[in-house]
């Protein structure tokens, strides 16, 4: 009685997925997604010159360009922000990109000065390192008193005064690696297929990468106060280039993530000299991130080129391989250097404390004395 029931069962089952439509199982959640967002809009017009030029216009192109070309791919959802010309607030803008549960947040804009500056820069969030990267993101943070409620939004953030900015960097810390990757394969397209000027990638305190919990970057595609990259970015010739090389730099991104490249971690600086002495640090583990992709692939020597004792950990869509586990920091860098000598030239030291991955100066500043 038991088995007819099952085979009756089974049978409802298999009739039940044959006329269930496809859509069914076609989950949002199995696309690469990415939330294009077009700077300013509205009546935030952005950078403008006396000849007519709008920042918030040529973004918009330059961004609905990417997208097209993106939604080509059948693996990748594109999420506008805007897909007119409209006025988003910032942080309405990050919370579109949450909510999408996005693998990705790309905000374009164009660049001004008073100067005739050209090139292009991308920039992922941090402390920004100079006066310069401190007036660019002033002058991107300032449409928040256009918004309402920015004071409840933000917080009492003042784009005016550095001091508020020294927080912004901790909630994307966590993806600073991959939006340095992305932010890099964007200035290589602009600059090998464009022969565009390289202004290099950079940090600096925008707002509308802090409201965001993913991979982010801002792209200042170029300067509108330049006489003729001006006219390049207001013409359809460069806002075609431009989009199709973000576009190109996303797909790029992509590939490596599924194919597990290390070449997706951003190596560490280690100024230590090695020694053959214990170095024990209290409370702390050490591993040595070797790679990290989209794939879950089973933490076996066979995988990672014969090294053996690999973990592996996921943070929201990304998995993480780690070789080695030790308290002991000389030991941990010499697990590093066996990584890049098995071909892992990016492995770099991670420490962890309770569970929670820290900064590893604040792990080595945790043993002085």
């Amino acid at each position: 009685m038991q088995t007819h029931v099952f085979k009756l069962f089974v049978s409802f089952i298999i009739v039940l997925t044959l006329t269930m439509p496809k859509s069914a199982f076609s989950q949002s959640d199995d696309k690469f997604v990415v939330v294009l967002d077009a700077g300013h809009g509205g009546k935030d017009p952005g950078k403008n010159t006396k000849s007519g030029l709008k920042e918030s216009v040529i973004a918009l192109k330059i961004v609905l360009g990417v997208g097209k070309l993106l939604e080509e791919n059948p693996d990748i959802k594109v999420v506008y922000t805007r897909k007119t010309d409209v006025f988003i607030g910032l942080f309405k803008r990050g919370k579109i990109a949450n909510t999408a549960n996005a693998d990705l947040f790309v905000s374009v804009h164009c660049n001004a000065h008073n100067s005739q500056a050209s090139g292009s820069e991308t920039y992922v969030l941090g402390i920004h390192r100079n006066g310069t990267n401190f007036e660019v993101a002033k002058a991107e943070n300032e449409v928040i008193f256009l918004e309402d409620n920015h004071e409840e939004n933000y917080k009492g953030f003042d784009p005016n005064s550095p001091e508020s900015f020294i927080g912004l960097s901790l909630m994307q810390e966590e993806y600073l690696d991959q939006s340095i990757k992305l932010a890099s394969l964007i200035q290589q397209s602009f600059t090998e297929k464009l022969k565009r000027k390289n202004r290099g990638v950079k940090q600096a305190g925008f707002i509308v990468l802090h409201q965001t919990v993913m991979p982010s970057v801002l792209v200042e595609t170029g300067f509108v106060t330049n006489t003729s990259e001006g006219k390049y970015l207001n013409s359809k010739k460069g806002q075609t280039e431009l989009a199709k090389s973000i576009a190109n730099a996303v797909l790029e991104y992509k590939k490596e993530l599924d194919g597990n490249i290390g070449s997706l971690i951003i190596e560490e600086t280690i100024e230590d000299t090695i020694s053959n002495q214990e170095n024990t640090i209290k409370n702390t583990i050490f591993k040595v991130q070797i790679a990290a992709g989209l794939k879950a692939l089973e933490p076996k020597s066979y995988n990672f080129k014969g090294l053996k004792d690999i973990s592996r950990e996921k943070a929201n869509k990304l998995y993480k391989y780690y070789y080695g586990y030790t308290s002991d920091y000389n030991k941990a860098q010499k697990l590093q250097i066996e990584a890049k000598n098995k071909g892992y030239k990016d492995a770099y030291i991670v420490p962890f404390r309770d569970g929670n991955q820290i900064k590893l100066s604040e792990a080595l500043k945790s043993n002085v004395n």
